[in-house]
């Protein structure tokens, strides 16, 4: 859904769930064949057996892409993303978990670069279904400001 938002717009403590995705097996070979990532933490179930989590646990880098494609449900033709900040994966995530994702609006500047443009940065968490994050970073993105 398009729904243009000026930085004046957004509120600092705003927030948003997503709705939930239960990661398969599938998805963790399918992504070990997109990035050339067949470390056995992600491949091997036989060796995962004697790890200290028991099991095969999903790329991190898949948990990101994951987490933050569930909030594109909301698309804002007046901003776009600067990038992405302080990254952790605190928690693992295994196959037959659901993921969503949690975000709040934790800070609005100005941005030094564009004084058309506010940075909306927003407070990112990625959580299972026992509501441990697995995932937290920032999402930054600039966002035009009213003439």
């Amino acid at each position: 859904m398009e729904r243009p938002r000026h930085f004046e717009d957004y509120a600092l403590g705003e927030k948003r769930t997503t709705s939930g995705r239960t990661i398969t097996e599938t998805d963790i070979v399918v992504h070990a064949g997109h990035t050339g990532d067949f470390f056995p933490h992600h491949m091997d179930a036989e060796a995962m057996k004697a790890s200290q989590w028991g099991q095969r646990i999903a790329h991190g880098t898949m948990t990101f892409a994951i987490g933050i494609g569930l909030t594109a449900s909301e698309i804002n033709p007046l901003s776009f993303t600067y990038g992405y900040e302080r990254l952790r994966f605190p928690k693992p995530v295994f196959i037959g978990d659901t993921v969503h994702t949690e975000l709040t609006i934790a800070a609005l500047e100005d941005d030094p670069k564009r004084a058309d443009h506010g940075r909306v940065i927003e407070q990112v968490r990625v959580l299972n279904q026992r509501g441990e994050t697995v995932l937290a970073c920032d999402h930054v993105y600039l966002v035009k400001k009213r003439a």
